[in-house]
Formats: structure tokens, sequence, C-alpha cells
């Protein structure tokens, strides 16, 4: 069955600083890398986390789980795409991989779980959130 294309894609270059000593991408910073996606993409939709917080809704990671494939070195332009799943009724899943641009390999594929944190003690997703899974 073939894999099902991204919802988004996002193209972006290590930068030195990100490196450690072995001058491979640390393995802390491919999170920065996958969080940066995430936002981008919900900001492409026109949803800001930001806004969320605003009207009470926290949108949370509960779990993280990361293969690292291959690494990347300084310079290296990679691509990670994600797609948006539905985990549960309560549960959102962000299926991102990363791809070096230079060669195709496959960096890293992750699944990051989440939910929605409600200050009115309510469970569940802000409407805009619901409307995007319910297509899941």
């Amino acid at each position: 069955m073939p894999a099902q294309p991204p919802d988004f894609t996002l193209t972006l270059a290590v930068r030195d600083y990100e490196c450690d000593l072995q001058g491979v991408v640390n393995n802390a910073v491919y999170q920065n890398y996958l969080e940066h996606a995430r936002h981008q993409y919900l900001q492409s939709l026109g949803l800001s986390f930001a806004r969320f917080h605003e009207q009470g809704h926290d949108l949370v990671l509960t779990r993280a789980e990361i293969d690292y494939k291959a690494p990347l070195r300084s310079g290296d332009r990679f691509t990670v795409e994600l797609r948006l799943e539905r985990e549960s009724r309560l549960r959102f899943c962000f299926v991102q991989d990363i791809f070096r641009e230079a060669d195709g390999a496959h960096v890293l594929h992750g699944r990051l779980i989440g939910t929605s944190l409600n200050r009115d003690g309510h469970r569940g997703f802000p409407p805009e959130i619901e409307e995007l899974l319910a297509t899941r």
C-alpha cells in the first residue's frame, strides 16, 4: 500500500551550532525541527498556538516516538514532511519524516502524539482542530 502524501512540507538547513563534536546534528535538535514544522503547518492553515492558548486551549505533546535513521551535518538542506492523524477521540498524532535534500536519504521518522488541555475543565479540542481532525 503506498504511503499517504504529506499534509505539509517545510525545507530547512542545518546551522553549525546545531551540531555536536562528532559533526552531526545533536539528537535533541531534531525535535526543534519537528516542532517548527508543526507550528508552520498550523500557521499555513490560519491557526495559532498562541490564539488557542488565549482561548483556554493548550495543545500539548504527550508522547514522542522518534527513529533516527541517518545523520544530518552542517549545511545540509532537508525537508520535514508531516501528516496529521486522529489517534483517538482526545488525541492527535503528527506523523513526521525528515529527508536529506542532496540524496533523498530518510533521516528520521517520528510519531508525535498530543492532546488538548483546557483551562475550563472540559476535555476536547478547539473547534478549529476538531474540524481539521474530522477529516482524518
